[in-house]
C-alpha cells in the first residue's frame, strides 16, 4: 500500500508555514492520540503517520528533499518502522510544546517540573481588627500564627539525626519513571519516592519524615497610620516553610478598622457634625471641634446656616507612606436648648417680636439635595 502524500496527511497546502504545520499536526496529534482511543488500531496509525510527516516537513532539509523527491528522498529517515527517529520530536520536550500542555500531557511526556525538587512553602493570611486610633496614628501589635515549620530535629531533611536520606533505587534520583509507549516515552511520579527522588529508611522521630512539623509562632506586625479596612500587609518569609529546601512562603495580615462613633471616613478625608447654639450661628463665633490631634477652635462667619459643613485642612487621616493629611470636614447643626429660665424665655420672646415673620415657601427635590454628605462636600470643596 503506497504511502500518502505528507501534505495531505496534515491537511496543509504544500506552501504551509511552520506555524501552520505546527498547529495542524497538533490537532491530529490530540484527536487520534492513543490515551483517547484505547484500542483503536485506525485511531493509532493515523496519529503515527501524522507524526511521521510532521517529523519530515518540520525540518527544512527533510522537506526540501521530500519536495524535491517525494518519500524517496526521505526514506530511511521517516515512517513508523526501521530507520523511523522519534528524536526529531526533541525540540518540542517529549511532545510537551507539541501538544500545547493540554490534557495534562506536559508531565506525561515528562515536560513537568519535578516534585522532589525545592518547593515554596505555602502563603497564609490572617484578618486583623484595629481600632480607629491605631490606623490613624500607627501601631505594632503581635499576632499569633499557626505554621508548618521546618523540624529542627532533623534540619527538614526528614531523617533521623546520625542518618541521611539514600538516591532511590527505582527511579535513580530523578523522582520520575519512565517507560517505553508506542515509539515514544513516557514519564511518570516515582511510586517508590512519590516523587521525591530520595527514600528514607529511618525516619525522624519528631516529624516522622516530614521534615516540617506545626507550630504556633508570635510575630510582630508593624501597622502603617492611615491605613484602612481591607488593605493587606505582606510579610515576607513569614508564611509556611519550604520543601526539600525551597523557600518560605509569605504571610498576609488582612486589616480591618473598627467604625468611630464621631467620625465617618472616606479615603483620608474625616466628617464630622457638630451641635451649636443659634445665637452663634446667628452672631458668629468660635467653636470647638474635636480632632485627631486634639481640640481645634474653629471661627463660625456670621449668619452661618444649620447644616453648613466648615472645612479644617490637614486634620483628616494620614495617607500611607507621605507626610500629607486629609482634611476634616465639621458639619455644624442648631442646637435648640430643651429648658429655659424665665430670663431667657423672656429675651427670646422679645427677639421674636423683632424678627420678620418668615414665609413658608415649599421647596421641590429633584434630587440635588437628597444626595449624602460626602457628594454635598466634595462639590463645595473640589
Amino acid at each position: 500500500m503506497s504511502k500518502r502524500d505528507y501534505y495531505e496527511v496534515l491537511g496543509v497546502a504544500k506552501t504551509a508555514s511552520e506555524a501552520e504545520l505546527k498547529s495542524a499536526y497538533r490537532k491530529l496529534a490530540l484527536k487520534h492520540h492513543p490515551d483517547r482511543n484505547p484500542g483503536d488500531k485506525a485511531a493509532e496509525d493515523l496519529f503515527k503517520e501524522a507524526a511521521e510527516a510532521y517529523g519530515v516537513l518540520a525540518d527544512a532539509d527533510k522537506r526540501a528533499a521530500y519536495d524535491r523527491f517525494g518519500h524517496a528522498g526521505v526514506r530511511g529517515s521517516a515512517g513508523g518502522g526501521p530507520g523511523f527517529d522519534p528524536s526529531v520530536f526533541n525540540e518540542f520536550g517529549d511532545f510537551a510544546d507539541i501538544l500545547g500542555n493540554m490534557f495534562g500531557f506536559g508531565d506525561m511526556f515528562g515536560g513537568g517540573r519535578r516534585r522532589g525538587g525545592p518547593q515554596r512553602g505555602a502563603d497564609l493570611r490572617y484578618d486583623l481588627e484595629i481600632s480607629f486610633e491605631e490606623a490613624a496614628s500607627g501601631a505594632e501589635t503581635a499576632i499569633q500564627i499557626p505554621r508548618q515549620e521546618s523540624c529542627e530535629t532533623c534540619t527538614g531533611s526528614g531523617a533521623a539525626p546520625g542518618s541521611s536520606p539514600t538516591q532511590c533505587a527505582q527511579c535513580h534520583g530523578q523522582g520520575q519513571v519512565r517507560f517505553q509507549q508506542g515509539f515514544f516515552t513516557v514519564a511518570r511520579t516515582c511510586p517508590a519516592c512519590r516523587g521525591l527522588g530520595k527514600t528514607i529508611s529511618k525516619p525522624c522521630p519528631t516529624c516522622h519524615g516530614a521534615g516540617r512539623v506545626n507550630k504556633e509562632r508570635k510575630i510582630t506586625v508593624k501597622i502603617p497610620a492611615g491605613i484602612a479596612t481591607g488593605q493587606q500587609l505582606r510579610l515576607q518569609n513569614e508564611g509556611e516553610s519550604g520543601a526539600a529546601g525551597g523557600p518560605a512562603g509569605h504571610l498576609y495580615v488582612v486589616v480591618h478598622v473598627q467604625e468611630h462613633e464621631f467620625y465617618k471616613r472616606d479615603g483620608v478625608n474625616l466628617f464630622c457634625e457638630i451641635p451649636v447654639n443659634f445665637t452663634t450661628l446667628a452672631l458668629g463665633g468660635d467653636i470647638t471641634v474635636p480632632t485627631l490631634d486634639g481640640h481645634e477652635a474653629v471661627k463660625v462667619p456670621e449668619g452661618t446656616q444649620t447644616g453648613t459643613t466648615l472645612r479644617i485642612k490637614g486634620k483628616g487621616m494620614p495617607e500611607i507612606g507621605t507626610k500629607h493629611r486629609g482634611d476634616l470636614y465639621a458639619t455644624v447643626q442648631v442646637q435648640t436648648p430643651k429648658k429655659l429660665n424665665k430670663e431667657q424665655r423672656h429675651l427670646l420672646e422679645q427677639l421674636a417680636k423683632l424678627l420678620p415673620k418668615e414665609k413658608f415657601e415649599p421647596r421641590i427635590h429633584d434630587g440635588e439635595d437628597e444626595r449624602n454628605l460626602f457628594d454635598r462636600v466634595k462639590d463645595m470643596f473640589g
